[in-house]
């Protein structure tokens, strides 16, 4: 959705390595937004994203910045699916709705530009699983390729909500990664609930972040955890406020 960042980079380089050429879309999907406040205030930086991907390549990035009118045909509205489940946890539960945007926009996308690989991050673990759910379901002819989370040097994840950070919320924020990977370790000893509980407890007692939420989850149906399997994949997954920032991350366990 543009405010490009070295996030967004690094899928373009991986799409750059594996193809001769990467279509960027840029393009701010008012459907995914449960806040019209957070809408209109979301960065929109055309110029400076252009600038970004000429640095990584002049001749082989093609980028695409449909209006809502080319997308929605002045009918900006969702349409409505079923991802086995999938859109009910977490992000779902949170906002309602925000996974009939998301569908939307980009079965739209890889319909226009019809790929051959597209990439994803996975900073939004949920929203790939997603996306390769829909995929499957209406047979598109795109493989989905999920991508390592970018981190800054402090471990935030990269974000283009980082930008927007007050400067003491900002130097807070890596405190996010920071509980993930202790979590990550108590996880091999402990049970979920464990876990799940020391996690409330650091951000209670925290001055500036407030945790929305932190669920343990089967990378698969994304259902938390009630008690551990040795054949099962899981990831931790959180939620925290930084003022009014909302902040996403998670980790693999297993």
């Amino acid at each position: 959705m543009g405010a490009l960042h070295n996030g967004h980079l690094s899928l373009v380089n991986f799409g750059l390595s594996d193809n001769d050429f990467v279509v960027v879309s840029i393009f701010v999907n008012p459907t995914q937004f449960n806040n019209t406040e957070d809408l209109e205030k979301y960065p929109r930086t055309l110029d400076r994203d252009v600038r970004l991907l000429e640095t990584v390549s002049d001749s082989k990035i093609f980028v695409y910045n449909p209006s809502v009118e080319d997308i929605y045909d002045n009918n900006i509205a969702s349409e409505s699916f079923t991802f086995d489940g999938l859109e009910h946890e977490m992000e779902g539960a949170f906002r309602p709705g925000h996974f009939d945007g998301v569908g939307t926009i980009v079965k739209r996308l890889l319909e226009i530009v019809k790929p051959n690989k597209a990439y994803f991050g996975q900073k939004d673990f949920q929203q790939l699983q997603i996306v390769k759910k829909m995929v499957e379901l209406y047979k598109i002819p795109t493989e989905i390729i999920g991508c390592p989370i970018f981190r800054a040097a402090d471990g935030l994840a990269m974000s283009s909500r980082n930008e927007r950070l007050k400067p003491k919320y900002r130097v807070a924020a890596p405190f996010i990664y920071k509980t993930l990977k202790t979590a990550k370790t108590k996880f091999g000893t402990k049970s979920a609930k464990a876990v799940a509980e020391w996690v409330n407890k650091q951000f209670a007692s925290h001055e500036l972040l407030e945790l929305e939420y932190f669920l343990i989850a089967d990378v698969k149906t994304l259902k938390p955890v009630k008690r551990k399997s040795t054949k099962k994949v899981y990831r931790a997954f959180i939620a925290v406020y930084a003022d009014d920032i909302r902040l996403i991350d998670n980790i693999a366990l297993n």
